[in-house]
């Protein structure tokens, strides 16, 4: 399974859409660029894998991994990119601004859901990030 994340940069925030197979998953919001400085930055653009991750915080969710230089690269709800995000990835519903967002949880579950249906099924799961 190939995710296309295809994104605005705002200097408040980078806002996205999520798509698979041509159809869309849900819109994105992250921090704006900052040359990939840690919990500043959203990650540089290319091709990622995604997998499973479990935290006390954010129970099951997404990591997307080998991000270089970086690392915890998560897909997680917020709807506030600036307050809530340290480099990671919130899917959301409605996008209501640069880097904001409404009704995370409900995108989130709907990817979630989508992504482990696909790793269960011994699939791998890559994210293409572009502009």
């Amino acid at each position: 399974m190939i995710l296309f994340l295809t994104r605005t940069y705002f200097p408040e925030g980078t806002n996205g859409k999520l798509e698979c197979e041509g159809k869309k998953i849900c819109n994105t919001i992250e921090l704006p660029w900052n040359n990939n400085e840690t919990k500043v930055s959203c990650i540089p653009e290319g091709k990622y894998f995604i997998k499973k991750r479990y935290s006390n915080k954010f129970k099951w969710h997404l990591e997307v991994v080998k991000v270089e230089n970086r690392s915890s690269i998560l897909f997680h709800p917020a709807n506030n990119a600036l307050l809530e995000l340290n480099g990671c990835i919130a899917p959301v519903t409605k996008l209501s601004g640069p880097g904001l967002g409404l009704m995370s949880r409900k995108a989130f579950t709907k990817l979630k859901n989508l992504v482990y249906k696909a790793l269960d099924n011994k699939e791998s799961v890559e994210i293409l990030i572009q502009s």
